[in-house]
């Protein structure tokens, strides 16, 4: 993961307005309640926008990120003393212990190559048996990156002014496309420069990867309503669950 592109206190400070709570995060939650998870853990949790609401009575919650300055949020935000925070990656999933373990806002797709198999070693590790992970992963065949290339306008933040200019290649022979994108706070005059990767991986590459971890895939959507996911290109999400395999 490109945790420079994140762990800046300027973008830190947008990302919960560019990243609400809304549809996704009560797909979550709503799993959460469905298997009745007395022990979480939010996989690059960021500020912790959705991880906080995941805490409740009975229910032992922890959020991990590799980025410091979204963890400086999480835990200043309202709720983010019932949450157990974690500065790292996968490695500090407890072992055993989770009934449920998510991954949001694209958080897969920025785990990239050998990374994201040492990583579902770790998920696999961290989840009781038949416990679950679930998370979302963008379609290739939807080749959303043609559409990401742009010039805004001027628009207010939290932060004052900002012009944001962004640039994304094809993908390479991995299916990792790159994102340079240059933030122009004008009014704190300071201009961030972030480079960040993600990986587009077909159904069938993920379905291999989670069973190589020992994971089983119970169900694919294609919206965060349960739509069941056919594998068109007209489909541009794929939210994941797995379960993992007794014994």
């Amino acid at each position: 993961m490109d945790v420079g592109a994140y762990d800046d206190e300027l973008l830190a400070a947008i990302y919960d307005d560019d990243n609400p709570d809304g549809a996704d995060h009560d797909y979550f939650r709503s799993v959460a309640d469905e298997i009745s998870a007395a022990s979480i853990t939010d996989l690059g949790c960021g500020t912790g926008i959705l991880t906080v609401t995941l805490a409740g009575p009975g229910r032992i919650v922890a959020g991990i990120d590799p980025a410091a300055a979204m963890l400086a949020r999480a835990e200043s935000r309202p709720g983010g003393d019932c949450v157990e925070w974690r500065l790292g990656t996968s490695e500090l999933i407890d072992r055993e212990a989770n009934d449920l373990i998510i991954m949001s806002g694209n958080v897969a797709m920025h785990i990239l190559g050998e990374v994201w198999s040492s990583a579902l070693r770790d998920i696999a590790r961290g989840l009781k048996p038949g416990g679950r992970l679930v998370f979302e992963s963008r379609n290739p065949l939807a080749e959303a990156w043609t559409k990401w290339n742009s010039s805004r306008e001027v628009r207010n933040t939290a932060v004052g002014k900002l012009r944001e200019t962004e640039t994304v290649s094809e993908p390479d022979s991995n299916g990792i496309v790159t994102m340079t994108c240059s933030n122009d706070f004008i009014d704190a005059g300071r201009i961030v420069e972030t480079t960040q990767r993600l990986q587009f991986r077909s159904f069938d590459t993920l379905v291999r990867d989670l069973t190589a971890a020992g994971l089983r895939v119970v169900n694919v959507w294609r919206s965060w309503d349960r739509t069941p996911f056919t594998g068109k290109a007209s489909e541009p999400l794929m939210v994941i669950e797995a379960v993992k395999n007794p014994g």
